[in-house]
């Protein structure tokens, strides 16, 4: 394991300074989907402050639909009807791309809704699940996304800021082809390295068109699982994996790599095991995410990922 990103947040970075936890492997991620150009500006000031050599990596939000301003949240009963305002989505021509009877999941899969209407107003849907759906959070409907652009506003201004404060690294979401890449690349500085997600079954379609054009993907597991179902990402990672270390590209792998300590101080055994695993897959890194954005034992988190690391090389002296 050569490289950690870390998800800064109200965690780390606020609670947690960068410089509790800092070593000069790790990449600092700026979630892209999270705040105002003027908030993500501020979060690139504060990293700095706090370690001015930091590499940073500005994750673009891409094009994935997404709620926003559901100040109350929506109450989701099983069985029973709810809508969401056009307005209330960061895409307002969703509509226009959904048929009724299509299925939605939303917030990586935990939802899943059936399209009743789509209008010009307000998206109906049936709920097929019980929760709370709040703003920020993806409704992904899959073969839609050919006909949507592949970068949304917010994208083009996260690039420009990219470019402004000359950061390391730029993750590109929702990849679907190879053009998409090249559509980035682009427009941004020619020192930023461009990190490719592979999170649509598109991109893992097209992989041997984007990995001769990048250095380094990332394997975003939780988006994936909605493109190709849960029960396929272990096959699918593998799968990607060995064709990126083929093609020497680096593979960074993310979602839910340490998620009990969000709130916990230890990991489960299952995640031990499964980090274990990705060790000795030959992943360049991996990524957390809500770990350190907003959990709890941030400290532990990224001690965990190195203690780890030790563990796996002294394997090799028993």
């Amino acid at each position: 394991m050569q490289r950690f990103i870390l998800t800064v947040g109200p965690s780390l970075l606020n609670e947690v300074p960068l410089t509790d936890v800092h070593n000069e492997r790790n990449i600092y991620r700026i979630n892209g989907a999270h705040g105002d150009i003027a908030d993500i500006e501020a979060y690139v000031k504060k990293i700095r402050s706090q370690v001015p050599d930091a590499d940073i990596l500005m994750d673009l939000p891409g094009n994935k639909v997404r709620t926003k301003n559901l100040d109350k949240g929506i109450v989701l009963e099983k069985g029973k009807e709810f809508v969401i305002k056009n307005e209330n989505f960061n895409y307002t021509d969703f509509y226009r791309h959904l048929q009724p009877g299509m299925t939605a999941w939303a917030n990586d899969s935990i939802f899943e809704f059936e399209v009743v209407e789509a209008g010009p107003e307000e998206i109906k849907f049936l709920s097929k699940s019980e929760g709370v759906l709040i703003s920020n959070k993806g409704v992904h409907v899959r073969g839609i996304h050919d006909k949507m652009p592949f970068l949304f506003e917010k994208d083009k201004q996260l690039i420009e800021l990219a470019n402004q404060y000359g950061l390391d690294f730029v993750g590109l979401s929702f990849v679907r082809t190879a053009e998409d890449v090249k559509e980035a690349k682009g427009m941004l500085n020619s020192k930023t390295q461009v990190i490719s997600k592979i999170e649509t079954i598109d991109a893992v379609k097209n992989i041997n068109e984007i990995l001769p054009l990048v250095k380094f993907i990332l394997v975003d597991r939780g988006d994936l699982s909605t493109d190709i179902s849960i029960e396929k990402v272990p096959r699918y990672q593998r799968f990607i994996i060995e064709k990126a270390l083929f093609n020497d590209v680096k593979v960074f792998l993310a979602t839910q790599v340490l998620k009990n300590m969000e709130t916990k101080p230890i990991p489960t055994i299952g995640e031990i095991e499964a980090l274990y695993e990705i060790y000795k897959s030959g992943a360049y890194g991996v990524q957390m995410s809500e770990e350190t954005a907003v959990g709890k034992y941030v400290k532990e988190c990224v001690d965990m990922l190195y203690k780890m690391e030790r563990e796996v090389m002294a394997e090799n002296l028993i």
